[in-house]
């Protein structure tokens, strides 16, 4: 089975305003609340794909309790540690006369180191054959928690799949992970170099892998598509043209769609394109709705014949 991990999930809502004007009142549509943060949202994407998982989670407060209404809402199965902390939310904002989202992310509270140790550890009661940690570390916890999660999912012999960012990713040198998931500029700072070329990453992600952050990084880059790096193979994959409406997601879909291609035994190069195929998918939709299963499976065929 697959098992996510969120460490700071969130509510998203998201809403529509003709212009953004500063000072003024701005009538908005009515406001859509979504379950949301990394692992939450891979679940959610899995769920699209008909593949089960459990999402794992600490939550606490109004908000926290509103998060599992909506998952049971969504018939996703999951398992939310009490932090009495109150869970965070984002806004999405989409100004309909320009075509712009505007994204609003907030940090959360702090939650007890303690109390979301706890919830790593329940990793081995699960018995997952992967897990997916995924998202930001809320205030209060240390850089190197992700290297926890990846030790514990060792431990029953899972392989660990982290998206993440900034010093929480830096931290994972020498952990090990099974697959990591940066962009080039994330690339660049766990290398500690200023700057890239697109022709310069598969060797570069190469390096990090001596390094031991993972055994497979995938370097995700927007509309460019992606590439696939291991010790020994390097893949690329061309992202197809899509009209975009939402960026949202995309991210989340993308390891959700590889996730489930790994699991599925397809080929690392198949699970690359598999990924792509989502996460272009998901940008065809507005606010945070990630993906449908029969545009990713449609744009899959596209990718797999160029």
């Amino acid at each position: 089975m697959i098992l996510t991990i969120t460490l700071n999930p969130c509510i998203d809502k998201s809403s529509k305003v003709d212009k953004l004007k500063p000072e003024s009142k701005l009538r908005c549509t009515e406001v859509v609340n979504e379950p949301g943060g990394g692992g939450i949202n891979v679940s959610k994407a899995l769920k699209k794909l008909d593949t089960p998982s459990v999402a794992l989670f600490p939550a606490g407060g109004h908000n926290g309790n509103m998060l599992c209404s909506l998952l049971k809402e969504e018939g996703v199965l999951f398992h939310a540690v009490d932090t009495k902390t109150e869970t965070r939310e984002n806004w999405v904002v989409l100004e309909t006369s320009a075509n712009n989202q505007y994204r609003f992310t907030f940090p959360g509270r702090e939650v007890q180191e303690e109390t979301v140790k706890l919830l790593v550890e329940q990793i081995r009661s699960f018995a997952p054959a992967y897990v997916v940690a995924s998202g930001s570390l809320p205030p209060g916890l240390p850089d190197y928690f992700y290297g926890l999660i990846v030790k514990n999912a060792a431990a029953v012999g899972a392989r660990c799949i982290v998206d993440t960012s900034g010093p929480a990713l830096q931290a994972l040198k020498g952990k090990n992970a099974y697959l990591i998931k940066p962009n080039i500029g994330e690339l660049c700072k766990m290398l500690n170099v200023e700057w890239l070329d697109k022709n310069e990453v598969p060797d570069a992600a190469q390096q990090a892998i001596r390094d031991g952050f993972s055994e497979i990084i995938v370097i995700s880059m927007g509309p460019d598509g992606a590439w696939l790096v291991t010790e020994n193979d390097k893949y690329f994959v061309q992202a197809p043209a899509v009209e975009k409406k939402s960026t949202v997601g995309a991210g989340d879909s993308m390891v959700a769609g590889i996730t489930y291609s790994l699991q599925k035994g397809m080929t690392l190069r198949d699970a690359l394109r598999f990924g792509v195929a989502c996460g272009s998918a998901a940008t065809m939709n507005e606010g945070t709705k990630l993906f449908e299963k029969e545009d990713a499976e449609k744009l899959y065929k596209i990718i797999c014949e160029q």
